[in-house]
């Protein structure tokens, strides 16, 4: 994974295979226990309360962040608080633009257009993109009979472009031989709202299905088929109560809603999905504008990896912040904040089906997030 701040090769991770298990509630508390030193370091002498707004994706991690921020520094007898609305990454965006709130969640960089608007509250146009996980996406459906479904990228394209309808169609039964699929018809589940997940996954169909996928990409599903339910959470409910629908959905809420998860052909390999596969593809990762502040990264290698053991289907998700602009106690605590997500905070993710931060990103984010002012 190439996460210097130059091109060069820093090194690669390795993230432990933990079992994925199963959220019982999107309040989860961080599963990891605050050290006393790293409590002290944090400089809670800022604002008291932090207001969020964007991505249904990081929404399981972002309880655990703010559990572990609240808990840094109650240690020092300083009650704070951050206020995160799942209201989806374009909402999130639009509200962080007009300086509704302190920072947007995001699943897609926010690009150098929306960066030049984000001027308007950020001094000379500092926002920046600052990548506190990553959230494997899953394949969720609900077929009866039918475990260890396998699926392809040309085959998926089809699916949610609307040529495949039926789960026994021949290219679905191609890739799963002596499986019985069922004459059913296949109900497709996007999101409705503007969502990053939903461009992370046109633009894998894009990357590694070109030929299938020519419909583009971008927040808004432009598949023309299926309906559509509002949310992480929302499309995941969906699928569960529907027989023969099929979503795309971060692991973090396939895992909690009990989901069956299709495996991916990566054109190499079938994958399962897992925190060591999504972990091996994330290794190709590399940032867009390395030497800035600016951490947005080229996730397109990483969907069309034909690597052996590689789960293609990853995102990144961000928090969009002002690098300049803040009042000083704005400044000191979002500093404070970020600076616990990307460290206590990463403790226990795999659990909650996130991919934890690489040591060698964590080293340039948190530089980052000390420039912040």
């Amino acid at each position: 994974m190439k996460f210097s701040r130059t091109p060069a090769l820093v090194g690669l991770f390795a993230v432990t295979a933990l079992g994925l298990a199963a959220c019982g509630s999107d309040n989860n508390a961080a599963t990891g226990t605050t050290t006393d030193a790293a409590s002290a370091s944090v400089d809670c002498s800022g604002a008291e309360t932090l207001s969020g707004a964007g991505s249904s994706a990081q929404k399981n991690a972002m309880d655990q962040f703010t559990t572990a921020y609240i808990a840094a520094c109650q240690s020092q007898g300083t009650n704070v608080n951050v206020a995160y609305t799942a209201s989806g990454s374009g909402d999130g965006r639009t509200q962080f633009v007009a300086n509704q709130i302190d920072f947007a969640g995001s699943d897609s960089a926010m690009k150098s257009d929306q960066l030049a608007e984000a001027g308007q509250r950020c001094d000379a146009g500092e926002a920046w993109n600052l990548p506190l996980v990553f959230g494997p996406v899953a394949i969720a459906y609900n077929l009866d009979g039918v475990e260890g479904l396998v699926l392809d990228a040309p085959t998926l394209a089809k699916i949610f472009g609307g040529e495949i309808a039926n789960w026994n169609d021949p290219a679905i039964a191609a890739l799963n031989s002596g499986v019985s699929l069922p004459d059913q018809k296949i109900d497709v589940v996007y999101r409705s709202d503007s969502s990053g997940t939903t461009d992370n996954f046109q633009t894998y169909l894009g990357t590694a299905a070109k030929a299938e996928w020519t419909k583009g990409a971008g927040s808004d599903f432009v598949g023309g088929v299926g309906n559509g339910s509002k949310g992480s959470a929302g499309v995941a409910q969906a699928v569960g109560t529907a027989a023969g629908s099929i979503t795309y959905v971060e692991q973090s809420f396939a895992d909690q809603s009990g989901l069956q998860v299709a495996k991916i052909h990566n054109g190499n390999s079938v994958v399962e999905l897992n925190s060591a596969s999504a972990a091996k593809a994330i290794e190709g990762a590399e940032f867009l504008e390395p030497g800035t502040n600016n951490l947005a990264l080229d996730l397109t290698s990483i969907y069309g990896t034909s690597e052996e053991g590689a789960y293609p289907l990853v995102l990144a998700t961000y928090e969009v912040v002002c690098g300049k602009g803040y009042d000083a106690q704005k400044a000191t605590a979002v500093k404070s904040f970020l600076t616990v997500a990307a460290n206590q905070g990463q403790q226990g993710l795999a659990e909650l089906g996130y991919v934890p931060l690489p040591d060698a990103m964590k080293t340039t984010l948190l530089d980052a997030i000390t420039a912040i002012s």
